[in-house]
């Protein structure tokens, strides 16, 4: 079965007291025992849910994993996977790197949890690799800057010293790149963007090929909490339906956008890695940014990414805020970026927005 049909067919048959075709949402808190000693694979939902069960399989069949979790939101993934290193770890880690994950890594650094060195080619990744190396923590492409990592090529690097390969795939997500068939360990989504898709549900993903990892994961989830509720996980599942559709066609849109802008006067360079759909732009003029952002008539000025509605960041002092302006500087991320969501509406009403508030 194809992951587009297997997708599509996500929760159905799966009760056939009803024969119900979307999956029941089971909002129960806990579940009866039959009798002593005897469980219904149920028991609690924080353990298990049998609405988020199909999600967590529905996950794992799409990134090819043996167990996935689905959480309350991205950083609740991100920490639960570092849940699983002991204490004074050390990690490396792409450094165009998500702001909110830079925030989480410095306050367990100050708390003496664990220490983290930045890198950014693969060639600096071999410098700094060695035995003591827990996992090295990437996204690829880099957000905001659009680099792009060869993860066969870091898992290579990691892999003999035992290193686990830990890949942020929010941006591609697994229709674009499966990290663990290029030998990650785990990868992780804020299923709040592209997977639900719809900037109406709040949730995270972490997905292992190694069954041993997973149910540690599991063991962390339930023993922490950061599971993901029945309502948030059928919405995950509906939306889950529908994602091959929706990256197909906001991938082609973000092509003509970024070949749109790409000699547009006003903007210095456009950074797009030709996949999924989201494109950064480094605009001429720092002045006019604010200008930009309260001119457009269709982008929505917010954070997040991956909806069905476009949007535009200004990393500097949104999702990236918390990284200091000499560290974010020192790599190329400036006040002149702006990050573009590519959504599903008509690629020349977004490329005639982008004009107009970008004047002349």
């Amino acid at each position: 079965m194809s992951i587009h049909t297997y997708l599509a067919q996500l929760g159905n048959r799966r009760d056939p007291e009803t024969g119900a075709i979307s999956m029941p949402i089971h909002l129960s808190t806990t579940f009866a025992h039959p009798e002593l000693g005897r469980s219904t694979g149920y028991d609690y939902t924080r353990t298990k849910n049998p609405t988020r069960t199909v999600l967590e399989e529905g996950l794992a069949e799409l990134e090819g994993g043996t167990h996935a979790v689905a959480t309350s939101s991205g950083m609740s993934a991100v920490q639960l996977v570092f849940g699983l290193y002991p204490a004074r770890s050390k990690f490396l880690v792409t450094r165009d790197v998500y702001g909110g994950s830079y925030r989480y890594f410095n306050d367990l650094e100050d708390k003496g949890h664990a220490s983290f060195e930045f890198f950014d080619t693969e060639e600096e990744l071999a410098g700094l690799m060695s035995d003591e190396i827990a996992a090295v923590f990437l996204e690829t492409p880099t957000n905001p800057l659009m680099k792009e990592l060869t993860i066969r090529v870091i898992s290579d690097i990691a892999n003999p010293h035992g290193a686990h390969v830990i890949v942020d795939n929010t941006f591609l997500t697994p229709l674009r790149q499966r990290p663990l068939d290029d030998g990650a360990t785990i990868s992780i989504h804020s299923g709040t963007k592209y997977l639900s898709g719809h900037n109406d549900i709040l949730a995270g993903a972490v997905i292992t090929n190694d069954p041993a990892i997973g149910e540690k994961l599991q063991w962390l989830a339930n023993t922490t909490g950061p599971t993901l509720s029945p309502f948030d996980s059928w919405l995950f599942i509906r939306s889950l339906k529908t994602l091959p559709i929706r990256i197909d066609r906001q991938e082609a849109t973000a092509r003509e956008v970024a070949h749109a802008l790409e000699n547009h006067p006003e903007i210095e360079e456009v950074l797009y890695p030709g996949k999924s759909a989201m494109i950064s732009i480094k605009v001429r003029d720092v002045s006019k940014i604010n200008k930009v952002l309260t001119s457009l008539k269709i982008f929505t000025y917010a954070e997040s990414l991956g909806g069905v509605e476009s949007l535009i960041t200004h990393p500097v002092t949104q999702t990236h805020a918390d990284i200091p302006v000499e560290v974010r500087e020192s790599y190329g991320l400036t006040d002149s970026l702006l990050r573009l969501s590519i959504g599903l509406e008509d690629p020349q009403c977004l490329i005639e927005d982008l004009n107009q508030a970008l004047g002349d």
